[in-house]
């Protein structure tokens, strides 16, 4: 296979969120009649049960009204844009952000990862990932001719802990690793680093010079109020840090495809350069929606915490109840990392078949890391009943494809 035509089929579209429409047309051909219950595409939130924030859209139609202005912001973001999202991130985080060196706006949180990864690695580069992590980690850095190193996490670790090892993590890094990226909580387990192990991230980066990027996407949506660490507050900082942030899942923003990105200066004039040449900026009206993040109305984000618990709960309990599966208790985010009994068919084959004849879409384990062959990952931010109804049918698939 020709070198370039290689690197792109590594990267692949099937399992991606948001494939669902190409999806159901293939399913209804294959099928040719409606498919049973509800459909649920568990591969990403549902923004018609969970709905944005109160005013985004008038914030969105705002920026249009104000014309050019908002349209053509300088690349990294508008000034007075990225003055208000370092003055509420920096008292999110405790840290200081400053808005003009350290920060940067960009076309969602996926278009932060890519060009941050961009801007401190190449061919050979060693990479460090956490297995399971998400999965365009390990595509993009394929995509960039870097070496990918995985460090193992133990996803049923207690939950006093995520359970990445560090003894091998330090290994990788003692071994010439250039950048370790993770998130936090984990996607796709929900499982929160615990201070202990991000102050020993920190530690053995900065001892060893390794470069890191830690993706927080779901850090506001932490259940029974634990303890979360921001990476980028540690006592001791490695000298490159950005940190990844943005207005998605959690907040059902993600049509307006915002991510923020923030940390050393070097790396953020870096990706601004990137970004000049790949989307030029994150979509100029788009970024007008940014003042509603962190302005929620009183008590708004308690109360979808509450409702994703609830569901998250209940999607539980009906796991505990089949024999063979079981899934990890989310600690943050909206995601479960659900293992099952060996299948007669591969998990890439289950995922198609559950599509088809039981109208539910998942992803597969195999995307996480090539061990994961019994497990698949949901995202449960999706109608309350129609989850339950759909993971019941789930189960019930399972059971007839079970070995």
């Amino acid at each position: 296979m020709d070198p370039l035509e290689e690197r792109f089929a590594k990267l692949g579209v099937d399992n991606a969120p948001g494939q669902e429409v190409r999806q159901e047309n293939e399913t209804l051909e294959l099928r040719g009649e409606p498919l049973p219950g509800t459909p649920v595409d568990f591969s990403h939130g549902d923004v018609d049960a969970f709905e944005p924030i109160p005013g985004s859209l008038d914030e969105f139609v705002a920026g249009v009204h104000s014309g050019g202005a908002q349209a053509y912001t300088e690349y990294r973001g508008k000034e007075a844009v990225r003055d208000d999202l370092a003055r509420k991130i920096s008292a999110f985080t405790g840290t200081e952000i400053s808005a003009d060196s350290q920060l940067i706006i960009t076309p969602g949180t996926q278009g932060a990862l890519f060009l941050a990864m961009g801007s401190l690695i190449g061919h050979g580069d060693k990479v460090a990932i956490v297995e399971p992590d998400y999965f365009a980690n390990r595509k993009i850095a394929q995509f960039l001719d870097a070496d990918v190193v995985p460090v193992f996490m133990d996803h049923f670790a207690p939950e006093t802990r995520a359970g990445i090892d560090l003894t091998r993590l330090e290994a990788v890094f003692r071994d010439g690793v250039k950048l370790f990226l993770f998130s936090n909580p984990n996607n796709p387990t929900g499982a929160i680093y615990s201070p202990a192990e991000i102050s020993a991230i920190a530690s053995l980066a900065k001892q060893y010079g390794v470069a890191v990027i830690a993706d927080q996407l779901y850090s506001r949506q932490v259940f029974e109020k634990r303890t979360y660490v921001h990476l980028c507050a540690a006592a001791e900082q490695p000298e490159q840090v950005i940190t990844i942030m943005g207005p998605s899942k959690t907040e059902s923003l993600s049509g307006y495809r915002l991510g923020v990105a923030f940390g050393s200066e070097q790396i953020i004039t870096r990706m601004e350069k990137l970004q000049a040449i790949v989307s030029l900026r994150a979509g100029g009206y788009s970024q007008a929606v940014l003042s509603s993040w962190f302005n929620e109305p009183d008590g708004w984000m308690e109360e979808r915490i509450t409702a994703h618990q609830r569901i998250r709960d209940d999607l539980l309990a009906l796991l505990n109840q089949a024999e063979g599966m079981k899934a990890r208790a989310t600690e943050a985010g909206s995601y479960l990392f659900v293992t099952i009994p060996e299948l007669v068919v591969p998990i890439e084959h289950f995922v198609k078949i559950l599509r088809i004849q039981a109208n539910v879409t998942v992803t597969p384990g195999t995307e996480f890391g090539s061990r994961f062959t019994r497990e698949f990952r949901i995202n449960f931010s999706q109608d309350h009943t129609a989850a339950v109804d759909a993971m019941k049918r789930t189960i019930n698939l399972i059971e007839r494809y079970r070995r």
